[in-house]
C-alpha cells in the first residue's frame, strides 16, 4: 500500500507494538517498541517517528522511525507487552519473564525485574510463548504447560499452575480481569478463572475432530465473550465461549501459520492478521448499499469463504454480527497491507489509524493512514 513505510533493522523482528496514548486526549502512537529473534544477539527496542516538521520533509508520512534506546535480551523475544507507560514485559525462549523500564529523560531501557526460570523442565528451560497484562498483573504461559501468574509491583509470583496444559500453550488473553485463555498446540482454548484454587480449567473448547494447533488469539475490545484465534493451517477462527465447544466461523485466512490476530482496540469491526506466508491481512465490513454503515441498523452475517466473509452493522460489532447467520446485506472484504509478499510477518498491532508490523525480512513496516 502506498502510505506504508519500511525501516530496515538488521534484525528479524518477532514482536511489535504502540506505546500506549490517552484517547481522552485523541493522541496518534507516537512510540513503539520491537523484539527481535533468531540472531546473534536480540534485542528489545524502541523507536520514535520524528514529526515531519523537525526532519523539514513535506511528506504525508512523519518521518522514519528514529531508535530511541535499546537492550540486549537473552534468548529469542517470543511476545512482548506494554504494562503501562514507562514499562514493558517480554517472554524468551530461555523461560524467562522480564520487566524493561524506559527513562524518559535518559533514553535508557534498563531491567526492573527478571523471572529467569519461570518455564522450565525439570531437567532443562522451557520458552516462555505468551504474555498478557493487566497492570500490575501479568501472566505468562509456556511450552512447559504452565501458568504463571506475577505481581509487578512486589516483583513477586503470586501463583503458579503446574500442570495447566499437556501440550505447548501458545498464547494468553484476558477474558474479563480474573479469568484468562489460553490456546495449545492440539487446537483447545481453555478458560482458567483465576480466583479458583483449583488447577484445572473451567471451559475447554476446540472443534470437533481437530487437533490443529492454535497460535494466537485476541479477545473482542467490547465483548469479552467472543475471541479470535489464528491457526497453524492458516485458519481464522471466531468464537463464542458461551456456545459451546466448536468455533462459530472458519476463513480460509491465509496459506500458511497465523502468527497474530488483533481486533482493531476502539474499532472492533477492523481485524488484523499476519502469517507464516509473508501477508498481512486487513479485514473490515463493507456494505453493498451506499446507505452509511452506522444507518443500516440490524445488519446480520453469516461465514462466507476465503476473504468474503459476513459481517455486521448497525452499532454491532463485526464478530457479534457473525453470530446472527444472515449474509445477504453485507460483506467481510480483506485487503492486503503490504506492497508485496516478503519472508514471515510475524506481529501485528494497530491503535488510532496507524499499523506497525514485523517480519523476517529484518524490516519493519508502519502505516500511519490505516482506514479504520
Amino acid at each position: 500500500m502506498d502510505n506504508t513505510h519500511a525501516k530496515y533493522v538488521s534484525q528479524k523482528i518477532s514482536r511489535t507494538r504502540w506505546r500506549p496514548v490517552s484517547y481522552a486526549a485523541l493522541q496518534q502512537p507516537e512510540v513503539f517498541a520491537s523484539g527481535s529473534w533468531d540472531n546473534e544477539e536480540n534485542k528489545v527496542s524502541l523507536w520514535s517517528l520524528v514529526n515531519d516538521e523537525a526532519l523539514g520533509v513535506e511528506d504525508e508520512f512523519e518521518g522514519e522511525p528514529q531508535l530511541l534506546c535499546e537492550q540486549k535480551h537473552g534468548g529469542d523475544v517470543m511476545d512482548l507487552q506494554f504494562l503501562d507507560q514507562d514499562r514493558m514485559v517480554t517472554a524468551s525462549s530461555t523461560g524467562a519473564v522480564t520487566i524493561f523500564h524506559h527513562n524518559h529523560n535518559t533514553q535508557q531501557l534498563d531491567v526492573s525485574q527478571l523471572w529467569p526460570r519461570a518455564h522450565h523442565y525439570p531437567c532443562d528451560s522451557a520458552p516462555c510463548t505468551g504474555v498478557v497484562c493487566s497492570s500490575p498483573e501479568i501472566v505468562s504461559v509456556g511450552e512447559d504447560g504452565r501458568i504463571v501468574v506475577f505481581a509487578a509491583d512486589r516483583g513477586a509470583v503470586v501463583r503458579t499452575i503446574e500442570n495447566a496444559d499437556s501440550s505447548t500453550i501458545h498464547a494468553v488473553t484476558y477474558l474479563k480481569t480474573t479469568e484468562v485463555l489460553t490456546v495449545n498446540s492440539i487446537g483447545q482454548l481453555k478458560i482458567w478463572d483465576l480466583r479458583q484454587e483449583r488447577n484445572s480449567p473451567s471451559q475447554i473448547l476446540s472443534q470437533s475432530g481437530d487437533r490443529i494447533p492454535q497460535h494466537c488469539v485476541a479477545r473482542h475490545p467490547n465483548q469479552q465473550h467472543i475471541v479470535a484465534t489464528g491457526r497453524q493451517d492458516g485458519m481464522l477462527c471466531v468464537w463464542d465461549v458461551r456456545q459451546g465447544a466448536n468455533p462459530l466461523s472458519l476463513m480460509e485466512a491465509h496459506a500458511a501459520e497465523i502468527w497474530e490476530v488483533h481486533f482493531h482496540p476502539t474499532n472492533p469491526d477492523h481485524l488484523f492478521t499476519c502469517s507464516e506466508d509473508g501477508s498481512l491481512l486487513h479485514w473490515e465490513t463493507s456494505s453493498p448499499s451506499d446507505v452509511p454503515a452506522f444507518l443500516q441498523g440490524g445488519r446480520n452475517s453469516s461465514v462466507m469463504s476465503r476473504s468474503a466473509m459476513a459481517p455486521a452493522g448497525g452499532n454491532q460489532s463485526l464478530v457479534s454480527a457473525w453470530l446472527n447467520g444472515d449474509s445477504s446485506k453485507s460483506r467481510l472484504e480483506a485487503t492486503h497491507m503490504l506492497p508485496s509478499q516478503t519472508l514471515s510477518v510475524n506481529s501485528v498491532d494497530v491503535l488510532g489509524q496507524c499499523l506497525i508490523c514485523g517480519t523476517d525480512g529484518e524490516a519493519v513496516f508502519v502505516n500511519r493512514q490505516v482506514p479504520v
